[in-house]
């Protein structure tokens, strides 16, 4: 007698002799079912239940019952109601069997950070339980045969290769076993680490190396769960605040580029100790590591010399994606555990915008999507499913607060939020760490604890942003009209705005102004580049990466010209973009091939030669823009009058479609 079982939700189906395993049926119709004890009833992770569909009624009775394996059963999964162990349970009749999300190997983990973001995990490392035959005095009796022919034998899996370094570890964790051994495989073909008798535990941590912060993120390689994050400073700071003082600390001193390299490292190796201790997990459950950096963070935790880097032409030592034994970083994890770098583009486009890709998907899009990773180097990709861009471009320190007179890093006690009274020219703000604005109850009271410290790159942006839009700051980026309020006073020869009271008053000066308008003018001159080069006037979707794009009000940074006119509903922060890359990356060896493909088909553009980019940059000095009209922006603020809010002028259009047009030739 033979018994009618559909899978859902994949829809495969299938006859089978009853008395047959769900496990086995679906393995043999190709159903994604969990398993890492291989029917044993250890893990729990097959668990199954009874569906329905129109042509075959839900048939709980068409299963045999509980079998002595389940009601044993003592894993750290629960059974939940209604489940069964796929393992243990046999087929009686014609039944619907549904694999709910967590018993799926190819699960989608759904994870939120400004938005919601699907991640189907695709578990690069697995673990397999297996029964070894005992060593006998005849025949091949060697501990790494006997555990490949259980991986053969009881999984399907052949051509796996040990290295040579890992074969101690293995040997001692089968000799300690009982002749049950939990074997990692990874990529299909590499047996990386054993553990004696059932284990289930496999981790790996995801990092961002950013000049400024490390963050990093330990998952569950099966589930796709991230179980802890954390951060700290890079200790690199203080070879140099930025990147092309570390580049030049290296040039400076032998051996610069050894110590740091030995510093981040050891800041990666703290952190996986953190996110261990703090979830009961082991360094030896650490089986893979992924991290993204821009190119001279890159070149440094791969101990590269990050110096090329800092001249023309920019060269990498690679673009490829690299991959290598976590030993050879200095981090300790399980001996068998390997690192993968993302792929980078160019010299100054790196594995931080290759994540950010991967986590954006304008690849993917129809639409055009410009994707902007806001810092000392702002790192611009534009396109969308036929063609992609990226260039870098040099804005400087200024939007962390740097070469502003009271500026400062994000930090408890800094400006964050600017609003200015368009009549009266009173302001109100909001610092760091206090929830109440300055002219709400319970803000002295806050602010006195921590101090009104200075602003920072999102507050200047909007404090600029608000005195353009009440008529202070004129389009030329001039402090103006004096006799307008107390609040605009001299400051030299020229005039400031007054932000803050008291004996160490918080100033918005003219150099101030210019700072932001440097920075700005080089990335609006660099997105235009990127614009004319595809050919477009406009873009649909705008999304700022990175810890400053995630805290800017994007409505400012349209105002005072940092990014092109666009639907204000389309213009969105993506977080912490480049580290849900990495997370993705880690999980998924499908997103690592996608990126890898991707990454082979981004132009990069060079702004530095570009003949065009010094006439962009003149015009993007201007707020929002010397010749570019704002339409959308219009819509949602009164803009002064000087700016244009109509189409595009005929000679922008026309330069497009001459670089357009050249470009295509």
């Amino acid at each position: 007698m033979k018994a009618k079982v559909v899978f859902t939700p994949s829809g495969r189906r299938g006859e089978f002799p009853v008395g047959t395993t769900v496990l086995d049926a679906g393995r043999s119709l190709g159903v994604d079912i969990d398993s890492v004890c291989g029917g044993r009833g250890l893990c729990g992770r097959c668990q199954v239940a009874v569906g329905s569909l129109p042509a075959i009624p839900e048939a709980p009775d068409h299963l045999s019952t509980w079998s002595d394996t389940e009601r044993a059963y003592k894993g750290r999964r629960a059974i939940h109601p209604g489940n069964r162990l796929s393992c243990s349970a046999e087929l009686l009749g014609d039944v619907v069997i549904d694999v709910p999300p967590e018993s799926q190997v190819h699960r989608q983990v759904v994870r939120k950070r400004a938005e919601v973001v699907a991640i189907d995990v695709d578990p690069v490392v697995r673990l397999h339980y297996v029964e070894l035959a005992p060593a006998t005095l005849q025949g091949r009796s060697s501990d790494v045969h006997r555990a490949l022919a259980a991986l053969a034998e009881q999984w399907d899996i052949t051509g796996v290769d040990v290295a040579a370094s890992l074969l101690a570890p293995i040997q001692v964790a089968i000799q300690r076993s009982d002749g049950s051994v939990t074997l990692a495989v990874r990529n299909g073909d590499q047996l990386i680490a054993a553990w004696p008798g059932f284990h289930d535990t496999a981790r790996g941590v995801a990092f961002d190396v950013g000049s400024t912060t490390i963050a990093g993120h330990l998952c569950d390689l099966s589930t796709g769960t991230v179980l802890a994050s954390t951060g700290r400073m890079n200790p690199q700071i203080r070879f140099g605040e930025d990147l092309m003082s570390r580049v030049s600390y290296v040039m400076m001193n032998p051996g610069g580029d050894a110590e740091l390299t030995r510093v981040v490292r050891a800041a990666m190796d703290g952190i996986v100790g953190e996110l261990v201790e703090e979830t009961g997990s082991t360094r030896e459950d650490v089986l893979e590591i992924v991290f993204v950096g821009n190119p001279i963070m890159h070149h440094l935790v791969l101990g590269i010399d990050p110096t090329p880097l800092g001249t023309a032409p920019f060269a990498l030592a690679t673009d490829e994606s690299v991959s290598g034994m976590v030993s050879q970083l200095g981090i300790a994890a399980n001996p068998g555990a390997h690192f993968y770098a993302l792929p980078c583009v160019a010299g100054h486009v790196g594995a931080d915008t290759t994540g950010a890709i991967l986590s954006e998907t304008p690849h993917d899009k129809d639409g055009v999507q410009l994707l902007v990773d806001v810092g000392t180097n702002a790192e611009i990709v534009l396109g969308n499913r036929q063609r992609l861009l990226a260039a870098s471009s040099p804005t400087g320190p200024a939007f962390e607060g740097a070469q502003i007179s009271s500026g400062q890093r994000a930090a408890p006690g800094a400006i964050e939020r600017v609003r200015i009274d368009r009549d009266t020219l009173e302001p109100r703000f909001r610092i760091i760490g206090v929830d109440p604005w300055s002219d709400e109850e319970g803000f002295a009271a806050a602010a006195e604890k921590t101090g009104i410290t200075g602003i920072c790159g999102s507050g200047i942006i909007e404090a600029i942003g608000e005195l353009f839009l009440a008529g202070v700051i004129d389009s030329n980026g001039v402090i103006s009209n004096p006799t307008r309020s107390d609040r605009i006073v001299a400051e030299g020869r020229t005039m400031a705005y007054r932000l803050v009271d008291g004996e160490a008053p918080i100033l918005i000066t003219q150099n101030d102004v210019r700072a932001i308008q440097l920075a700005k003018a080089a990335l609006y001159a660099g997105v235009k580049l990127l614009m004319d080069r595809l050919g477009v006037a406009t873009v649909d979707e705008i999304r700022l990466a990175g810890a400053f794009g995630s805290h800017i009000d994007t409505l400012y940074a349209t105002v005072i010209g940092l990014i092109p006119d666009c639907d204000q509903t389309r213009v969105t922060a993506a977080g912490n973009a480049a580290g849900t890359g990495a997370i993705m990356a880690l999980l998924s060896a499908a997103s690592r091939r996608e990126i890898e493909d991707v990454a082979q088909r981004i132009e990069k553009i060079e702004t530095a030669v570009e003949p065009a980019f010094q006439e962009l940059f003149v015009g993007a000095m201007a707020f929002p823009h010397a010749t570019d009209a704002f339409p959308e922006l219009a819509k949602v603020v009164d803009l002064p009058q000087q700016v244009a809010v109509g189409s595009d002028s005929g000679r922008r259009r026309r330069r497009t479609q001459r670089i357009a047009s050249e470009d295509t030739a």
